[in-house]
């Protein structure tokens, strides 16, 4: 209803502006699910360090507070496993991660169960489990949610050329693009033993993850990067080896010049079953698009299905890939060359607006890692001569 004016005058008046700007979601908090053998804790010394909140998830910002839920490095394998993992995530640059622990593999499902509900968790690992029925429920667990992508370890023992390595086989499940593998376990220092001991990277890698999002982006490769706190690793790769790795899809970590660093950013399988996710950094990507406009759109829901709505969805998700793409994170020179949004009477026909139901098409222009640098280089001949 217009306002009534009754005295000469200049009236500044406040007018709703239609736009619920989109806000990125996070990317970078972990999840870890530790399996500690309580039958391994034999003597009272080692079976006082196991924590006794078993089940419980909790949210750590700090090691600290880890070591506050769930106690410090210890004897038992699985809780010293657990710690150098959640260690390893936030000397690399992680500032999230809910924890969790069972007692065996075969009660995996519990703790999936519970992160299922806690929406902020966009990473799962679970260190050291390296058994194909595991790791495949922490496989389903991402897929199935399409917010979360699993971080995976193989054994400790596997030479490069073993065929336990390829995907598919008896030691590791078959291709995802919700996944990767990292190979070989890393060297650390571990303060129980005080000496330098090989752990799975899982953890450590998370921890890269975070630092990558938080100083690039999620659109930036989790690759070429160090692993601070790794001295070593199990096994020595060169280029000839990593060859065939790398084309299954296992990211390998090898020491450059000194330097531990993740020598890969593919999805398990390289994108054989989906070649448009062969890259770690797209999947996340989509898994961090799809799931902002998720949740900056939920104010649409039983909103009238007319015009001036499908203007409100275009005008907001433009907005907000407009910002994505000023960021760098979309492919092209012009935001008309980097995304488009379509939401109008062609895609919401009669049909479609009778079932209750309003059709947004997106479309984004990602931007692949450049994964092989090539340099040509010729003699100059000197035509002079």
């Amino acid at each position: 209803m217009p306002s009534t004016y009754l005295a000469p005058g200049v009236y500044v008046e406040e007018v709703a502006s239609g736009l619920a700007p989109i806000v990125g979601v996070g990317t970078s908090t972990a999840g870890f699910i530790g399996i500690i053998n309580l039958a391994a804790a034999s003597d009272g010394a080692e079976a006082e360090t196991i924590p006794t909140n078993h089940g419980e998830v909790k949210l750590c910002t700090n090691f600290t507070e880890f070591k506050k839920y769930f106690g410090d490095f210890a004897a038992n394998s699985g809780q010293n496993t657990l710690a150098h993992a959640v260690y390893g995530f936030f000397r690399n640059g992680g500032t999230r991660c809910f924890v969790t622990w069972v007692t065996e593999e075969a009660k995996l499902d519990d703790a999936l169960d519970k992160f299922e509900a806690i929406d902020e968790i966009a990473i799962v690992a679970a260190p050291g489990v390296t058994s194909k029925t595991a790791l495949a429920k922490i496989d389903i667990h991402c897929r199935s949610l399409g917010d979360r992508f699993a971080i995976l370890d193989t054994e400790e023992d596997i030479p490069p050329d073993s065929e336990q390595l390829k995907p598919g086989s008896q030691k590791l499940l078959g291709n995802s693009d919700f996944a990767a593998v990292y190979y070989p376990w890393i060297q650390v220092y571990d303060p129980i033993s005080k000496e330098l001991k090989f752990i799975p990277p899982s953890g450590h890698v998370a921890g890269v993850y975070a630092r990558v999002d938080d100083k690039r982006g999620v659109h930036k490769a989790p690759a070429n990067e160090p692993i601070l706190g790794a001295v070593g690793l199990k096994q020595d790769i060169s280029k000839a080896k990593q060859e065939p790795l790398n084309s299954d899809g296992i990211n390998c970590i090898r020491n450059l010049n000194g330097n531990i660093r993740i020598w890969g950013a593919r999805t398990l399988g390289a994108g054989k079953d989906n070649p448009d996710f062969k890259y770690i950094n797209i999947r996340r990507q989509f898994n961090y698009l799809r799931e902002s406009i998720d949740e900056g759109t939920q104010w649409v829901v039983f909103e009238p299905n007319n015009t001036e709505l499908w203007a409100k969805i275009r005008r907001n998700i433009t907005a907000f890939l407009t910002n994505e793409w000023r960021k760098g994170a979309l492919f092209g020179t012009t935001p008309q060359e980097a995304f488009f949004v379509k939401c109008d009477a062609e895609n919401n026909p009669i049909e479609t607006r009778k079932l209750g139901q309003v059709v947004t098409e997106i479309g984004v222009a990602v931007i692949e890692p450049a994964e092989f640098v090539i340099f040509r280089i010729s003699q100059l001949v000197d035509e002079k001569k």
